[in-house]
């Protein structure tokens, strides 16, 4: 079903993005694996990350190349679109796993590590989307360009802190943000033929081992990343044509569709609301069957 389509799986060197890259090749898709081959908490850089998932493809008899570098950099991410295109003539799927992790409790956390999760996280998300919307919204206006005869699709990942997580006030907010972004891009692009989704996977990763053994939610063999990569499959192929703006799940043996924020109860002031209204007013009748007291399904 991915026969020659041409995809980009940004973090595509560990875990999620790497079992992705696999799947996507397995089924005849041309990869361009991209990794800044960072740590977790996103120093360091290692080119030889990528360039290893790449050359794991290549040996399983799959077509792949390895692309290194920080996809929340704007020149980098043009950089990444427009070699794809060089490469393979086209660019038709593109998946970002990039993320990184600095925990901290919110009132210790270090203006540093805050602002490098949002970078790594959300940025990381919007810059490589950027670019390829624009080369997509060309590439659409150009009736010659027979490369460009199907749906395109861009998969950005958040992850299930988007609710609330202890101790990840600045991953949460990022994550939150791409979901934000995905529902806005979804609609600009729609026109020109592009999908727009996003990804909360859940699977075991290098992120997962940073919390402590006894705490951990699930193994390696309970929750394999593997199970994930082939909803991103489905989500790269003309099966799933039409399907955009959406927030899908994928861990073990489930997929879903998650529901976007709604109200769950309003109430109507015809003359507008008072605090003394309010008060006598908003527990009892406009909020009566709704909890008010959120913060453990946060955590």
């Amino acid at each position: 079903m991915l026969q020659d389509t041409v995809c980009i799986v940004a973090g595509g060197g560990n875990g999620l993005g790497e079992a992705a890259a696999h799947e996507l090749a397995s089924h005849g898709a041309r990869v361009v694996v991209n990794d800044l081959g960072a740590a977790v908490d996103g120093t360091g850089s290692d080119a030889s990350v990528p360039e290893a998932v790449a050359s794991d493809i290549r040996e399983a008899g799959g077509t792949a190349i390895a692309h290194h570098g920080d996809v929340s950099d704007f020149d980098y991410a043009e950089t990444l679109i427009s070699d794809t295109v060089a490469e393979y003539g086209r660019l038709d799927f593109v998946c970002n796993f990039a993320g990184i992790l600095r925990d901290g409790i919110s009132y210790k956390l270090s203006e540093e590590d805050w602002r490098e999760v949002l970078e790594t996280n959300l940025t990381g998300q919007f810059a490589p989307l950027c670019a390829a919307g624009a080369h997509w919204r060309d590439a659409a206006d150009d009736d010659e360009d027979a490369g460009f005869d199907r749906q395109r699709s861009y998969l950005a990942v958040s992850a299930g802190a988007a609710r609330g997580s202890l101790g990840q006030a600045n991953y949460a907010a990022a994550k939150a943000g791409v979901l934000g972004m995905m529902r806005s891009v979804s609609n600009e692009l729609l026109r020109s033929g592009v999908r727009v989704n996003a990804l909360v996977p859940n699977g075991y990763t290098r992120m997962t081992e940073t919390v402590p053994e006894e705490h951990r939610p699930y193994t390696r063999e309970e929750m394999p990343p593997e199970k994930v990569a082939p909803l991103v499959a489905y989500l790269a192929s003309d099966a799933s044509e039409g399907v955009t703006g959406c927030t899908l799940y994928a861990g073990g043996d489930r997929v879903g569709v998650l529901s976007d924020p709604a109200m769950d109860a309003v109430g109507v002031e015809p003359d507008g609301w008072t605090l003394d209204s309010l008060a006598a007013h908003f527990r009892e009748d406009v909020a009566a069957d709704v909890d008010l007291s959120r913060t453990e399904s946060h955590l």
